[in-house]
């Protein structure tokens, strides 16, 4: 369950709730061991917790815009239309996020996500893109015995990001719920990138609310970049560093971006105090 929070100073939270059982246990600690101890422009940040004896407590900073979900599908009645500058931001964003994590974030450990989805991508007040929902997520140590750690392990958690975050691209350029895309297996989605890219219709994919605005040669050099990630054999998809790279060159062209790197210097977690304040909460 998430709830809005207000502090008297009008500050904002998200948080989130899970109840006392195991399979939430483990998906609390996952979240506040990640989450607790990165700092990146692009992840969501974890500001506090708490643990009671009947449930458990997450405290993010909250998002105003909501996830990405609901900007590309947005429900019947409302007027929500994401223009091409915005997914390219979005785009660009979860790309170095997501880099950072697999190469950059420690000398000692590796992030992979693995539930890489628009639902999981929250927006702030410049719409810029925070991962969130790490209760999946591996956290890899190379001086660790488990038999999830190892170069193989490592590359195969890899390609399951790279492969989430081309379906989110296609999601960005096609408008199209990434169920429809998908289905119940790998292969449905396949099929219609190759008859994608084969078709003389292509234009037809794209979301129409983006076609003619001046950003179609963009557009079709995002889409590729997207097919590559969803190849069918994990070892031709590129790696989210090389992602990254080739995402930037292309909005350097457009001076889209400003010059930040992908590093961003790790801190812990120290959780201001609300001793002695009133906190309301409200269902979001």
């Amino acid at each position: 369950m998430l709830y809005k929070a207000a502090l008297p100073s009008v500050y904002l939270f998200a948080v989130k709730k899970l109840h006392n059982c195991r399979i939430l246990e483990e998906q609390f600690v996952l979240e506040l061991k990640t989450l607790g101890s990165l700092r990146h422009v692009n992840i969501l940040q974890l500001s506090g917790f708490s643990i009671t004896s009947k449930h458990w407590l997450l405290v993010f900073k909250y998002m105003p815009n909501g996830n990405l979900y609901d900007w590309l599908h947005p429900m019947e009645g409302q007027a929500k239309i994401m223009e091409w500058t915005v997914r390219f931001k979005v785009a660009i964003g979860l790309a170095r996020g997501l880099a950072w994590l697999h190469q950059d974030c420690s000398s000692t450990i590796r992030v992979f996500h693995l539930n890489i989805s628009s639902k999981c991508i929250l927006l702030d007040q410049d719409f810029e893109p925070k991962l969130s929902n790490f209760g999946e997520a591996i956290i890899a140590n190379p001086t660790n015995t488990s038999p999830l750690n190892g170069e193989f392990w490592d590359t195969a958690f890899a390609m399951e990001d790279v492969y989430g975050f081309g379906v989110v691209l296609l999601e960005l350029i096609t408008g199209v719920d990434s169920s429809r895309m998908t289905g119940s297996s790998n292969s449905l989605l396949n099929e219609w990138i190759s008859h994608l890219l084969t078709s003389s219709k292509i234009y037809d994919a794209i979301d129409k609310s983006l076609v003619g605005q001046g950003f179609d040669d963009e557009i079709f050099q995002l889409l590729k970049v997207a097919c590559h990630c969803v190849d069918s054999i994990p070892d031709r998809r590129p790696t989210m560093h090389q992602l990254y790279k080739d995402i930037r060159a292309m909005t350097e062209r457009c001076r889209q971006i400003d010059d930040s790197e992908i590093l961003v210097q790790q801190h812990e977690i120290y959780p201001p105090s609300s001793k002695g304040k009133s906190v309301e909460i409200e269902m979001a």
